[in-house]
C-alpha cells in the first residue's frame, strides 16, 4: 500500500509523510514545515530518523538536526509549488546538512535549494513508489502535483499542493481559467476515481459552504459538509468524489453553470466561480 500521514503545520497547512519502502523504514516528505512536527510524526511511526535531510519550515530560526540512531531513515522533499508556506526556509536548513543528503524535487526554478527540477510526466521511483509528477499550472506557473503508485499495492494518490483543494481550487495567482480548467478537469480529473487527494491545506469546510452555495440541490455536497464541520483532518478524498462535489471540476454540470450565470464555455464557468469564492463570505 501506499502508506501516507498527514501532518498540521502552521494554521492551516498539510504537510505529509510517505513511506517509500516498508523494510527500510524510508519515506518521503512532502512540503513540509515545522521540522519538530515532522520529527515527532515519524518517532510515532517508528521511522527512526539519524538527521532531518530535508524540511521545510515558514521561519527559520536555527539550523535543527535530530540524532536518534544509527539507522537512517531518508527524508526527500517533493515540492509542490514555490510558495513559501511550502517551501519557505529550504536553503537554510539545507546549508546546515550534507548537501548530498538532500535531493529536492520540485518544477520551479523558484524553490529555494532546488537541486532536480522535474519534467511533466517525467516518471522516477523512490524505494518501492513511481512518482509521475504532473504540471498543474495556474496557482503558480510551475505547480507540480504528484500521482503516486506502488509496485506491491493497487494504491493510487496524488498530492495536489494548492492546485486541487478539497471541494475547490487554489486562486488564480499566476493563471488563467483556461489552466485551472485544464489542471483540473484534463489532468487530474483523467486519473483514476479511486485516487487518493492530499492538498496543501485544511480549507474543506469553507470550500464546501460555497458548493453548497453553488449547488444548494447537491446532496453529495451537504454530506459532505455536515462530516467536514464535525473532522478536524478532512484528507484524503478521491478524485471520484471530487467530480461530485467540487464545483471547480463540475463546471460542465447544468446546476454549476445555472449559478454561474456565464452561458455554456466551461472556461467562463471556471473563471466566474472563482470570481465568486475570492468574495464568498
Amino acid at each position: 500500500m501506499v502508506s501516507v500521514i498527514p501532518v498540521s503545520v502552521n494554521e492551516d497547512n498539510y504537510a505529509y509523510l510517505v513511506q517509500t519502502n516498508a523494510a527500510t523504514k524510508e519515506c518521503v516528505a512532502v512540503d513540509v514545515c515545522e521540522p519538530d512536527k515532522i520529527v515527532a510524526a515519524a518517532e510515532k511511526l517508528g521511522w527512526k530518523i539519524t538527521g532531518i535531510l530535508t524540511v521545510i519550515i515558514f521561519t527559520i530560526t536555527a539550523t535543527i538536526t535530530f540524532i536518534r540512531d544509527n539507522t537512517l531513515t531518508a527524508l526527500f522533499l517533493s515540492q509542490t509549488h514555490h510558495h513559501l508556506d511550502h517551501s519557505g526556509g529550504n536553503t537554510d536548513l539545507v546549508s546546515g546538512l550534507a548537501p548530498q543528503h538532500t535531493p529536492v524535487y520540485g518544477g520551479d526554478d523558484r524553490i529555494p535549494a532546488l537541486t532536480t527540477k522535474l519534467n511533466d510526466r517525467a516518471v522516477f521511483t523512490l524505494g518501492d513508489l513511481s512518482i509521475t509528477p504532473l504540471h498543474t499550472a495556474c496557482h503558480t506557473r510551475g505547480s507540480i502535483s504528484y500521482f503516486v503508485t506502488s509496485k506491491n499495492s493497487t494504491d493510487k494518490v496524488v498530492f495536489t499542493g494548492d492546485t486541487l483543494f478539497i471541494a475547490g481550487c487554489g486562486r488564480f495567482f499566476e493563471g488563467t481559467a483556461q489552466e485551472m480548467h485544464t489542471s483540473l478537469n484534463e489532468i487530474l480529473g483523467a486519473l483514476p476515481d479511486d485516487t487518493k487527494v492530499y492538498c496543501g491545506h485544511e480549507y474543506t469546510a469553507s470550500n464546501l459552504r460555497f458548493a453548497a452555495a453553488i449547488e444548494p440541490g447537491n446532496a453529495d455536497v451537504k454530506a459532505k459538509l455536515e462530516w467536514a464541520n464535525a473532522t478536524k483532518v478532512t484528507v484524503p478524498s478521491t478524485i471520484g468524489e471530487e467530480k461530485k462535489l467540487n464545483p471547480f471540476m463540475r463546471v460542465d454540470v447544468a446546476s454549476v453553470k445555472k449559478s454561474a450565470d456565464v452561458g455554456e464555455d466551461p472556461v467562463a464557468v471556471m473563471g466566474k466561480l472563482r470570481e465568486m469564492k475570492n468574495s464568498f463570505k
